[in-house]
């Protein structure tokens, strides 16, 4: 019973975490960039929009300053890419190590900055998860639909070929450096816009939220891609499939703390998930291409057993 009294707090941060995992896709999945600077970027979102609140700025507002904050951060880890040459991986560590400077900072070096939800009007709170829900699926659908008619541009569909085949894209005249800067700025606005949604929605911003978000946007990619490829394999269905990820995710995080396992073990199990996502694929292939060097084997000698006996 008191699981499904928390279900729908669960839905609902499930739905922040979602959201987040959508700027983790744009960058891992369309820009083929393992962007590491979530973890910062998430809590810079959070960051900036509670100090804002607290200091009477209109939480809509606040929201929109921290996704061009977050889309900031993304600039910073791109030109560390493309300008000075660093991988992409180690780009987005070195900027991640900067924002927790920057973030401490922001909270005035204070690690956590409370929101007053009673003083303060808020797009969503926990104490009250049916608002919550519907407010964050209405930025969501937003989210989406932007998403949605900005890839079919042709700035979009060059990004998108950026990811898929970089040198064949440059060969073609496309500025390789510039989609990628562009596309990790856009990554990095929605999960600073999500760590926005996560704040107002707690009630705080810590300075570490953002720990472990590249894992969890991760876990809620695989686990709603699994699904959705198989029902329609295309740009909408596969975004609404990571939403549905990060849900998921979130129901059985909350189930498995309910079942009794130390919060401290919650990091380590989202790993586990990701690497089991991970290698599900790769060893599912190995075994058909084993069954399939057996039969080819078995097919061999069967025919030559065949021309032995017709000798």
């Amino acid at each position: 019973m008191y699981f499904f009294n928390a279900l729908p707090g669960a839905i609902a941060e499930g739905l922040i975490w979602g959201l987040m995992a959508i700027g983790v896709y744009v960058s891992y999945k369309i820009l083929d960039i393992a962007d590491l600077t979530v973890d910062g970027s998430i809590c810079t979102g959070a960051c900036v929009c509670a100090v804002l609140i607290t200091n009477g700025v209109p939480a809509w507002l606040s929201v929109l300053i921290a996704f061009a904050a977050g889309a900031l951060t993304g600039v910073v880890t791109g030109l560390f890419h493309t300008a000075l040459g660093i991988p992409s991986i180690l780009a987005g560590i070195l900027t991640q190590l900067i924002l927790y400077s920057v973030n401490l900072s922001i909270l005035g070096g204070k690690s956590l900055q409370a929101i007053d939800a009673r003083s303060n009007t808020l797009l969503l709170h926990m104490s009250n998860n049916p608002g919550a829900i519907l407010a964050a699926g209405a930025i969501i659908v937003v989210v989406i639909i932007c998403l949605w008619l900005f890839f079919y541009t042709e700035v979009g569909l060059t990004l998108k070929s950026t990811g898929d085949n970089p040198d064949m894209s440059r060969a073609q005249g496309v500025n390789v450096n510039f989609n990628k800067v562009l596309g990790l700025a856009i990554a990095n606005g929605i999960v600073a816009l999500a760590g926005a949604l996560l704040a107002q929605y707690k009630g705080s911003a810590n300075i570490n939220d953002g720990r472990g978000a590249i894992v969890i946007g991760l876990a809620a990619i695989f686990i709603g891609l699994s699904v959705s490829m198989k029902i329609k394999p295309n740009f909408v269905v596969s975004l609404i499939g990571v939403i549905g990820g990060g849900i998921v995710y979130y129901i059985i995080y909350n189930f498995v703390v309910l079942l009794g396992l130390k919060t401290d073990y919650l990091k380590m199990l989202s790993a586990i998930i990701v690497a089991l996502f991970l290698a599900v694929p790769y060893l599912k292939g190995k075994y058909f291409e084993t069954q399939k060097s057996k039969r080819a084997l078995a097919a061999a000698a069967a025919s030559h057993a065949g021309g032995d006996t017709n000798a």
